[in-house]
C-alpha cells in the first residue's frame, strides 16, 4: 500500500501554509545518493521552518523518451514512497511524466510547478541537475528565477565510484547482493502479492507462500535466506527459492518464501522480502524425497545465516 501524505500530480498539491523545502530526483531505489540529497532536504526544512517535499516523476522519463533503453526499476512506486516517508519526508509528488511534460521548458517548470504549486523556498538536487525541456534549465537558472536557495550535493562515493541506480541493478543482476546491500543502505527486497501456487511446498511439509515478482529486478536464481516484512509489519525469517522449480520441469521464474516458523494465510495480501545470503544455486533433483531432504537442509544453514 502506498504511504499516506502524497498526491499524483503538482496541481493537486495542498501548499504547506509555512512553504517547502523541495529535493527532485527518480530516486529509484531511495540509495546511499539520495539519502545525502534528504539529509540535505531535512536539515534546511529545519532552518526555515518549512516541510519537506520530495518531487518526482511516474513512469520514469526513460520509459517514454527511450522506451528500449528502459531497465526494471529498484522499487515500484509504492515502495518508494514508503521509503521516502520511512526516512524523514514530509510530503511527496508524484507528477505524471508524458510527452506534454517533456515539453515544458525550464522556467514554466521552475515558476509554476516549484515557485506557484509548492511553494519552495530552497531547492535541493544533485550537483549535475538539469530538467526542462532538452535538459537547458540548472542550478544557476533555478536560483535566477524563484530567487531562493538552490543546494547542489556532491555524489557519494563508494569505493572510487559515485553510488547510482545503475550501478546497484548490475550488483543485483549478478548476485552481489552485498554490494548492493552497501549501496541501498539496507538489504535489496521486492514485494508482491501472495498468490496461490501448486500447493508443492505444502505438500512436502514446507508450505511456502507465492510472491507476485512480475516485472520485478531479480537476483540470479537459486535458495536465498531471506528476511520478509508481514501486512502487519511483523518481520519473520525465511528460506525463498527464486527460480522455474525444475524437478517439476516447471519454465517460469517464481519466488516461493518459507517463513521460519510461522502458521498463517497470507493469499490475496502483500508481502515484502528482503534477500540476504544465496545458499545455493538453482538445480533439479531425483525426485520429491530428495527435494523435501535438501529443503530441511535450506531451512537450517538459513537458521544459521540469519541467527
Amino acid at each position: 500500500m502506498i504511504a499516506t501524505n502524497w498526491c499524483k500530480g503538482s496541481a493537486a498539491y495542498t501548499a504547506n501554509p509555512n512553504g517547502t523545502v523541495v529535493t527532485i530526483g527518480n530516486f529509484d531505489g531511495v540509495h546511499l545518493g539520495h539519502h545525502a540529497l534528504l539529509r540535505q532536504t531535512l536539515r534546511c526544512a529545519a532552518d526555515l521552518n518549512a516541510a519537506t517535499c520530495a518531487f518526482t516523476l511516474d513512469p520514469p522519463p526513460v520509459s517514454v523518451l527511450r522506451p528500449t533503453a528502459f531497465n526494471p526499476r529498484l522499487q515500484t512506486l509504492s515502495e518508494k514512497v514508503a521509503t521516502l516517508r520511512a526516512l524523514g519526508i514530509d510530503e511527496i509528488v508524484v507528477e505524471r511524466f508524458d510527452q506534454p511534460f517533456a515539453e515544458l521548458s525550464a522556467e514554466a517548470f521552475a515558476r509554476q510547478i516549484l515557485g506557484e504549486r509548492l511553494r519552495a523556498r530552497a531547492v535541493v538536487v544533485g550537483w549535475n541537475f538539469r530538467f526542462g525541456k532538452g535538459r537547458q534549465g540548472s542550478v544557476e537558472h533555478l536560483e535566477r528565477w524563484l530567487g531562493i536557495p538552490v543546494h547542489g550535493v556532491e555524489p557519494v562515493l563508494f569505493g572510487d565510484t559515485p553510488v547510482s541506480s545503475s550501478r546497484i541493478r548490475k550488483s543485483i543482476q549478478r548476485g552481489a547482493l552485498d554490494d548492493a546491500a552497501a549501496l541501498l543502505g539496507r538489504s535489496y527486497a521486492v514485494s508482491g502479492k501472495v498468490e496461490h501456487g501448486s500447493a508443492r511446498g505444502r505438500t512436502l511439509g514446507f508450505p511456502t507462500a507465492n510472491v507476485d515478482i512480475t516485472g520485478r529486478l531479480l537476483p540470479p536464481h537459486g535458495v536465498y535466506a531471506v528476511r520478509a516484512t508481514l501486512p502487519n509489519g511483523e518481520h519473520r525469517a525465511g528460506v525463498a527459492n527464486l527460480g522455474a522449480r525444475p524437478t517439476f520441469g516447471q519454465h517460469s521464474p517464481t519466488l516461493e518464501v518459507h517463513l521460519l516458523d510461522w502458521t498463517g494465510d497470507l493469499y490475496g495480501q502483500h508481502l515484502a522480502v528482503a534477500f540476504g545470503e544465496q545458499l545455493r544455486e538453482e538445480r533439479a533433483f531425483d525426485g520429491p524425497d530428495a527435494l523435501q531432504r535438501q529443503i530441511g537442509l535450506d531451512i537450517e544453514a538459513a537458521r544459521a545465516v540469519l541467527r
